[in-house]
């Protein structure tokens, strides 16, 4: 039987001020160009959950010397020629990153994950990888368990891949290239890519470590990027909060009324969480900043919203639940590719939140979500930490909501349910 946590309820204003960890995406960005760096990094504030902590692991079985300090990875680049396992958990940056790095590596390195995880699409980066002469066993499957067969090092050049269902498969192809002996050039060519913040961020990254990139983007279905060969230079980085963890407690105050503070939100950045800044306005909220704290306030009811989240998928469930709570009815668009991410999200926002007595359809690319009068209920989390979020949202407007997993948060955000307690009790 599964753990089970009553998503605390409340019915009154909030005035809370709830500090975020840093970014699992650029803390996984950042582990990934320190080990193909020069030289020693460090990267503070990093967020220590298990994703990061898997890519950690990774990267040190890569033969990179990877320190966990308090609220700090040092790392000490490195490369191994022993045969080894990486355990990818969940994590589709390591599944993904991590491939293009191993091939670097003089011996074979055997990938696997959770028994979701081998359902996650892995086709096109298995693809690529092999049009650039890296030598991968799947049994012909596609996806995980698979094994890279290193020869210490890579030519590089250029490949061409449909990354429609992921744009980590463009990231993890760029992060490394820079270390391939020609670099690398990725063409894309196929359906809209989604999440482009992501690649931008891979791009940011990049730059900021001495390795050129030329972006030729025509449009979502047709773009190409060059990464010339070149070694990272080390670095000392401090990363930003996870603006996407904010947002079930930014919506907490569109929930409740009153007002949600987050410190230290960037006034620039690639992230695809600061859409909040401009998505909560249209479900009701007042988002304001106040030096570096960004500060949402609810107002008397939320609002309906008909969106486009094709960019920023990943704050779909928060929106979601929002929406399931809205005075009428809402539309979330372009987000079919949701369904190959942890969970087809799609799906089970549909089939949790309709459970609750909500009415949620699906649509080809998409959710629409009708009001309803929602009731308590067991809400399930199907291993994603962001359907568990979803359901912590609910339950402040919902008496009687159980979460199952709660622990699932600890992919992205270790202490989830008891910061969600301390704001609620705020």
């Amino acid at each position: 039987m599964p753990d089970l946590w009553n998503a605390p309820n409340r019915t009154n204003p909030l005035d809370a001020r709830v500090r975020i960890p840093g970014s699992k995406s650029l803390t996984n960005r950042w582990l990934i160009l320190a080990a193909l760096s020069d030289g020693e990094c460090r990267i503070n504030h990093p967020l220590q959950a298990r994703d990061t902590l898997l890519m950690a692991q990774a990267l040190a079985s890569l033969g990179s010397s990877v320190e966990i300090q308090d609220d700090a990875f040092l790392v000490i680049p490195g490369r191994s020629s022993e045969s080894v396992e990486v355990d990818c958990g969940l994590a589709g940056t390591v599944m993904r990153f991590v491939p293009p790095v191993a091939a670097l590596n003089s011996g074979s390195v055997r990938f696997d994950g959770d028994p979701h995880a081998r359902v996650r699409p892995m086709k096109q980066i298995i693809s690529a990888l092999r049009d650039l002469d890296i030598e991968i066993n799947d049994d012909g499957r596609g996806t995980l368990p698979f094994t890279v067969a290193g020869k210490g090092f890579v030519s590089g050049g250029s490949v061409t891949i449909d990354a429609s269902d992921s744009s980590q498969f463009v990231s993890a192809l760029l992060l490394a290239g820079c270390r391939y002996d020609d670099g690398v050039t990725v063409v894309h060519s196929g359906s809209a890519l989604p999440s482009m913040p992501h690649i931008e961020m891979s791009v940011e990254v990049l730059r900021k470590v001495g390795i050129q990139v030329d972006v030729d983007i025509k449009d979502l279905t047709k773009a190409s990027w060059k990464v010339h060969p070149g070694t990272p230079e080390s670095f000392t980085v401090t990363v930003e909060p996870d603006l996407s963890n904010a947002g079930p407690f930014l919506a907490a105050a569109l929930v409740c009324g009153g007002s949600v503070t987050i410190p230290d939100w960037p006034s620039q950045t690639t992230q695809a969480g600061d859409a909040l800044v401009a998505l909560l306005p249209k479900l009701g909220a007042v988002v304001t900043r106040n030096g570096t704290d960004l500060v949402v306030t609810g107002g008397s009811e939320i609002t309906v919203i008909d969106v486009d989240l094709h960019d920023v998928g990943e704050l779909t469930p928060v929106i979601a639940a929002l929406c399931a709570l809205a005075n009428g009815p809402s539309t979330l668009r372009g987000i079919a590719h949701l369904r190959g991410h942890e969970t087809d999200r799609l799906a089970a926002l549909a089939t949790e939140i309709n459970k609750l007595g909500g009415k949620v359809s699906e649509t080809p690319d998409g959710l629409h979500i009708e009001p309803a009068t929602l009731h308590g209920g067991q809400f399930a989390t199907y291993s994603d930490h962001r359907m568990a979020m979803a359901g912590a949202v609910l339950g402040l407007a919902v008496p009687g909501v159980v979460i199952e997993d709660i622990a699932t948060t600890g992919k992205t955000l270790p202490n989830f349910a008891s910061m969600w307690h301390e704001m609620v009790g705020s």
